[in-house]
């Protein structure tokens, strides 16, 4: 039997024409057409940037000799040469993986000038988000170890005394042979040298000081800085070998920080 054939009038024959190009075609105004599928990240979307570092130096190697000196004093009196020469090596510390994480540590036990530790950690962040870049996760490493430490609220300074003040009650200065003090050449305060942020020092950087034990007190000080994406750990710790004695902590912060800048910029892109 012949199959009837259906001719479409002119009317039917636009409507189809319009359905077919709605359903195929861009609801972009300028008519291009969008083939991004549902999930993708778009091309124009921003990545999040890696790090500046990529390595980690080897960290026993970084003190000078002169350094250790300074802050190891008894590696030096050390008889056996050998024992000696061992003792400035240091020890490096044990990491599962030395692309992120290395340390290295020295100590003197010194019967003349009591006990020094000297402890360096390096980690290099990673961030693994895409939306993340290393230096933001960096940022919140240091963040969380400033919040650790609990450095104390800075203390404001009192405003200076008005030198008129009992200008009346007090003698003269004038013709005095004793020699009058220098400025600049006071001692710093007990707030100069309590923990708190340093401006200083990398990108940012802050001291802790802590002073614990009875007898004989035992002080640590702790510079931690970050540098783009690798935070830096300078832990120095001194026990006086005197009764009733405690390190001084204007030198042990001087010596932690000098070695703290003298290692801004020693690692490798």
């Amino acid at each position: 039997m012949q199959r009837k054939s259906y001719a479409l009038v002119p009317g039917a024959a636009v409507l189809l024409t319009a359905l077919l190009t709605g359903c195929t075609g861009s609801s972009d105004p300028d008519g291009g057409a969008d083939d991004s599928k549902p999930g993708e990240v778009s091309a124009s979307a921003s990545m999040a940037q890696p790090g500046k570092y990529r390595t980690l130096p080897e960290p026993c190697s970084q003190p000078g000799k002169a350094t250790l000196d300074e802050m190891l004093p008894g590696i030096a009196e050390v008889p056996d040469e050998e024992q000696r020469e061992k003792a400035y090596e240091g020890v490096a510390t044990t990491t599962f993986d030395t692309g992120r994480r290395v340390g290295c540590r020295w100590k003197d036990d010194s019967a003349k000038d009591g006990t020094h530790r000297l402890t360096l950690d390096f980690e290099r962040v990673v961030s693994y988000g895409t939306t993340v870049s290393d230096d933001a996760e960096a940022q919140e490493v240091f963040a969380s170890k400033q919040v650790a430490a609990d450095l104390p609220a800075p203390v404001s300074s009192s405003p200076a005394e008005d030198p008129t003040d009992e200008a009346s009650d007090e003698p003269s200065q004038e013709g005095s042979d004793e020699p009058s003090q220098e400025a600049g050449t006071a001692s710093p305060s007990a707030s100069e040298l309590q923990p708190r942020v340093l401006d200083d020092l990398g990108d940012e950087a802050f001291v802790d000081d802590v002073l614990s034990g009875t007898a004989s007190g035992k002080r640590t000080v702790t510079v931690v800085f970050r540098t783009s994406n690798v935070l830096v750990t300078v832990e120095y710790e001194a026990q006086s070998a005197v009764v009733g004695e405690t390190p001084d902590s204007e030198e042990m912060q001087d010596t932690a920080r000098e070695l703290a800048r003298k290692l801004v910029g020693q690692f490798g892109e």
